[in-house]
């Protein structure tokens, strides 16, 4: 119970003195109430109108798991989530140019004299994918479909870093021989 006061009176001082610099510490809800429709609008102009409320919702849940808070210290809240929706944004765009990318190398790989790789459909693909366990299945695409790093693929399933990284070489191994 003395921790809890404790770390309430560390809480309460710091927000004392955020207050004296003249920093603003704003509820996320209510930042999200008051600048999301500006938010939406701004991410139209940023990505297609179709993905606009997603990357907002994603700034706002991307501010959600920080644990620093931040975003509530800055002088200018409107000005740092109109940035953050900007970064998220750029992301937006890497990941789908990634996305493209890779189902482009897909559809266009050829038998080459490298010894690559060789695809000439989507089916092969979806054959040799289901030559892989479920959880090799999961590790791949959620790392080359979903562009996670390995330790969000630990996160989002519940296993350890060295999992995934094993899961993910031994699949590349299996399709490697499926589809060669």
């Amino acid at each position: 119970m003395r921790a809890l006061r404790i770390s309430w009176r560390c809480v309460t001082q710091k927000r004392v003195r955020w207050q004296r610099r003249g920093v603003n510490e704003v509820p996320l809800e209510d930042a999200y109430n008051q600048y999301a429709d500006d938010l939406v609008r701004y991410a139209t102009v940023l990505v297609p109108p179709s993905a606009a409320a997603d990357v907002v919702a994603d700034t706002f849940a991307d501010l959600l798991r920080r644990p620093d808070g931040a975003w509530s210290r800055a002088r200018n809240v409107k000005g740092f989530l109109f940035g953050a929706v900007s970064n998220q944004a750029r992301m937006y765009h890497r990941q789908h140019a990634r996305r493209r990318q890779r189902e482009q190398h897909l559809v266009a790989a050829r038998p080459s004299d490298s010894g690559g790789v060789v695809v000439d459909s989507r089916d092969e693909l979806v054959e040799a994918f289901k030559e892989l366990s479920v959880q090799q299945r999961a590790v791949t695409y959620l790392t080359y479909w979903h562009d996670l790093s390995v330790a969000e693929v630990a996160e989002t399933l519940g296993v350890g870093d060295g999992t995934v990284r094993r899961q993910l070489a031994r699949a590349r191994s299996r399709l490697r021989g499926v589809l060669s």
